[in-house]
């Protein structure tokens, strides 16, 4: 099994969710340019979740419940694979095999400034924080079924891991390279985050106008 990072193949042809954006400059300067592919990467992964904690109170069926998990689940891998992590920061994992039987993985992103430029970051931090933050909800849940010696539960836990786990190694490896290590790759990205998120909040200008309708009192 080889791993590769490499730039994404250029093409003629106008990216998937980008066609408005060609036509209509001022796109660019919105908030989120892609509101329907942010809205599917975070509806899929919360989904799952919220189906996975209260499915009791609408079936007592526990196949029911464990093929809703999965089809929600199995649609967000997809989503965040081939869609959302292209569109929303420039990033994208796959696999192939050549004419002599051997597996590749190819770990693919655009480093260029002015592909760069074009990602808006709004959309980007929403994308981390998503891929990041789920994979945490399934672990608790994998401990809750564990203690409570849910098995059945628990073998759902285990392929909404696989699942979000294998997203999430994809793209750390995408961000920082294959050769990098996986783990001070995860910790540098962590603590950029932090960081950013932390510098954002702390240097956000004030945007509310002062009021317009003070009369002065005449009070000393």
């Amino acid at each position: 099994m080889a791993s590769a990072t490499v730039p994404l193949l250029d093409d003629d042809t106008i990216p998937f969710g980008e066609e408005d954006e060609m036509r209509d400059p001022s796109r660019a300067s919105q908030k989120y340019t892609h509101p329907y592919v942010t809205f599917f990467h975070l509806f899929f992964r919360g989904a799952s979740i919220v189906i996975y904690m209260f499915c009791g109170w609408f079936s007592d069926s526990f196949i029911t419940s464990f093929v809703f998990v999965v089809l929600f689940l199995s649609a967000d891998f997809w989503t965040v694979k081939n869609i959302s992590g292209r569109l929303l920061v420039g990033l994208r994992w796959w696999n192939y095999v050549d004419d002599d039987g051997k597996s590749h993985w190819v770990f693919e992103s655009r480093n260029s400034p002015s592909y760069q430029s074009r990602i808006n970051k709004h959309e980007q931090r929403i994308f981390w924080l998503g891929l990041i933050l789920c994979p945490f909800f399934w672990g608790l849940f994998f401990l809750m079924a564990l203690f409570g010696l849910k098995f059945k539960w628990l073998l759902l836990v285990m392929i909404a891991i696989a699942l979000n786990a294998a997203n999430l190694y994809g793209y750390i490896k995408c961000n920082y390279g294959a050769s990098k290590d996986l783990n001070s790759a995860a910790t540098d990205f962590m603590k950029t985050q932090l960081f950013k998120n932390a510098f954002d909040i702390m240097t956000k200008p004030n945007t509310a106008a002062p009021p317009t309708n003070v009369r002065p009192t005449g009070v000393v």
